[in-house]
């Protein structure tokens, strides 16, 4: 038989299949165990020239006068949002010294996550690779070029420039420009799990049935034999469960010819434990190994969340078998003065936020995200609409089929195995009658639609549309959501409930989700409740409007559970270079909380008192000091079951909070200091907010 159970073989093999959970009780991670794969981070030593060189290629070029910086990098960390859409986009160059590892038998690639928009890769003068697109990660292998010992130079031409092939061909956010994600130095033996399939793991995970009985996991694996001879190996899969111990083990001997080729192997988790989100963000380690007889030759980790899930018109959407209410955010990967070049730590700060916040889904707009920001959604149990920076406009080009296709793969291979990821977006907005004449899109988007499906049939296709929507674009995906801004760009915040009504009227055999609302907050900008609307491209955003819209939707929105997605634009303030509005020049103010993280704006908090669990009391219009000694009413977000409110010291009565909103109405501030004291009271626990504002 082909195929065999490990129970013998791990016996036999015990020293590569049987490791034990390391202090923290998790399986052995990323190569790390009697494997001879290696990755070295490429974060110092390197040279950047931001403009074009004729010739900064050549092994012997003089790039000292450059200067040295850190990867991630971007060049348009200061330029690309300070208002007047002039940053630069263009060539910047990158130069290092690598050290090649000694090994005979060895392949050395070069793993980029990510380099905006268009890069070339030189290896001693010797172009090795290319890509073109500013999300995805792609990998080349510099084998034929390297000498094992050897210091080589590398050389990369980065390119962030608008191209008509590559979107997004346009989009209100900045495009930063650099080798702004990480880049690696990866080391395998000959024979390995190729990191050369659309720079994906080369390991691919589905659940083909699931009972409570019984898991059954489908693993497919891209070997790569660079010999010329064939090669006999065994391919073993063992599945950890959260504290280390094999559940699941199964292996196969084959013979590898020369080039690449797809391993399949099924096997069995009895009694599986499911990743349930939030309620229990449960994971599997899945490791896959290479063997050359006692010999290991590779080996790669995969998370594994088992789940299921589906969306319903009336419904919305399940996973496991319940209703799970899909509210969130939509985020943005860039931070105040470090643009997209930032690290893991901002990740998790972000992804702490929302989860504080106690969002249960979350948009990674509008592009692929780095894969911390995956993991960190796996890890805390957020469901995750994953896209493609298919954005306003389609070119009806070869070119530009073929590189839209390119991203979505990229996207869809480098993430198959995120149990988070429960939708692929196929487009933003493309029939954006502002964005017109273009090309129509609907022959594009289907495409795309088609591409998705058969590269994860276990997946769902969804869109964020836009006027007009009856267009046929927007109905192609197996579910749509809408970018709709009332009481911000049109109408009032009153209209969102008819239209959400008129369009489960028209469409009930359909998904249909929010993929976009809100409205801009400056921090700084404040005026007596209830607010006038501002106009949205002027200076002025006052906080409490973006509270008042917030109110108003999320009011409207949460009894209507057939709406399966509700997601807050945005979760962060972003850089958008072209903006000139609100009080901060090159920022898209519409986040919940500041660019740089240090503020959470009052509908923040709206939200927290709506999502969250944990008891909590927020003073309303806190940095509206100093004010105007006058009549105000006070307002706590609160999602405790009553409000006891102290001004200076007197407390001016206790308030059951009724829709997380309690009010004080028409108190005097005085002239000086006015002291506020919530104490929210909820099952025996309180909770204290307290500020001060001064009159004047």
């Amino acid at each position: 038989m082909e195929r065999l159970v490990l129970a013998g073989w791990i016996l036999m093999f015990g020293a590569f299949a049987a490791q034990p959970a390391n202090a923290q009780g998790k399986p052995p991670t990323k190569g790390k165990v009697l494997s001879p794969r290696s990755e070295q981070t490429l974060t110092d030593g390197w040279r950047f020239h931001k403009g074009d060189v004729t010739g900064a290629e050549a092994k012997d070029f003089d790039a000292s006068a450059w200067e040295t910086v850190r990867v991630p990098h971007t060049w348009n960390a200061g330029d690309g949002q300070d208002g007047g859409n002039d940053y630069y986009r263009g060539v910047g160059w990158y130069r290092r010294q690598i050290v090649i590892p000694k090994g005979h038998e060895n392949r050395h690639f070069l793993r980029f996550n990510a380099a905006s928009i268009v890069a070339d890769v030189y290896l001693d003068g010797q172009k090795v690779g290319s890509h073109r697109g500013a999300f995805g990660a792609f990998c080349v292998e510099i084998t034929p070029y390297a000498h094992p010992g050897r210091s080589h130079t590398l050389a990369v031409r980065v390119d962030n420039s608008k191209f008509e092939d590559v979107p997004p061909l346009s989009g209100d956010f900045t495009m930063f420009g650099g080798l702004y994600r990480p880049v690696e130095l990866l080391t395998t033996s000959d024979v390995c799990i190729s990191p050369l399939d659309y720079g994906s793991s080369g390991v691919y995970l589905s659940v083909n049935k699931l009972d409570a009985d019984e898991a059954r996991i489908l693993t497919r694996t891209i070997v790569s034999n660079i010999g010329k001879k064939k090669r006999s190996v065994q391919l073993a899969v063992m599945v950890y469960d959260a504290q280390g111990q094999i559940v699941a083990a199964l292996g196969t001997p084959k013979v590898l010819k020369h080039g690449e080729q797809e391993i399949r192997l099924k096997l069995s988790i009895p009694t599986p434990h499911r990743w349930d989100g939030r309620a229990d963000p449960y994971l599997y380690r899945v490791a896959i190994e290479l063997m050359d007889g006692m010999k290991s030759l590779d080996r790669v980790e995969q998370p594994l969340g088992i789940r299921e899930f589906k969306l319903d018109p009336e419904k919305g959407f399940t996973l496991n078998d319940h209703p799970l209410d899909l509210h969130g955010v939509s985020r943005h990967q860039d931070r105040a003065g470090m643009g997209w070049a930032i690290t893991d730590k901002e990740i998790a700060e972000d992804f702490g936020i929302l989860d504080e916040l106690g969002c249960t889904a979350v948009r990674l707009a509008h592009y692929q995200h780095a894969q911390p920001a995956y993991d960190e959604a796996d890890n805390r149990g957020m469901v995750v609409w994953a896209e493609i920076p298919l954005i306003d406009q389609v070119r009806d080009t070869d070119a530009f089929r073929e590189n839209v296709s390119q991203q979505l793969r990229e996207l869809i291979r480098q993430n198959y195995n995120h149990p988070s990821i429960c939708f692929w977006g196929i487009h933003n907005e493309v029939t954006a009658p502002w964005k017109q004449p273009a090309p129509d899109p609907t022959a594009t988007v289907t495409m795309l639609n088609t591409i998705a499906k058969q590269e994860d049939p276990d997946r769902l296709t969804v869109s964020a549309g836009c006027d007009p929507e009856e267009h046929p674009a927007n109905w192609v995906a197996d579910a749509i959501a809408f970018n709709r801004y009332f009481g911000w760009y049109v109408g009032s915040p009153e209209d969102f409930a008819p239209w959400a009504d008129r369009m489960r009227g028209a469409h009930s055999d359909k998904p249909i989700g929010v993929s976009e609302y809100g409205a801009g907050a400056s921090v700084k900008q404040h005026v007596a409740w209830p607010p006038d609307r501002p106009k949205h491209n002027s200076p002025l955003h006052p906080e409490e409007w973006q509270s008042f819209v917030h109110e108003a939707h999320w009011n409207a929105m949460r009894d209507r559970s057939f709406l399966w997605s509700k997601f807050v634009w945005n979760g962060f303030d972003f850089a958008s270079d072209g903006r000139d509005e609100g009080d901060a020049k090159g920022i898209n103010d519409k986040g919940l909380v500041t660019y740089d993280r240090r503020v959470r704006k009052d509908a923040w908090y709206w939200y927290q008192a709506n999502w969250s669990e944990r008891p909590m009391a927020h003073i309303c219009a806190s940095r509206w000091s100093p004010r105007p000694a006058s009549r105000y009413d006070v307002r706590v977000y609160s999602n405790c079951d009553e409000v006891e409110l102290f001004f200076n010291g007197l407390s001016i009565g206790l308030m059951p909070v009724t829709g997380h909103v309690a009010v004080w109405q028409d108190l005097h501030f005085i002239a000086g200091m006015n002291e506020l004291r919530a104490i929210g009271r909820r099952g025996g626990s309180e909770v204290i907010d307290k500020v001060t504002i001064v009159g004047e």
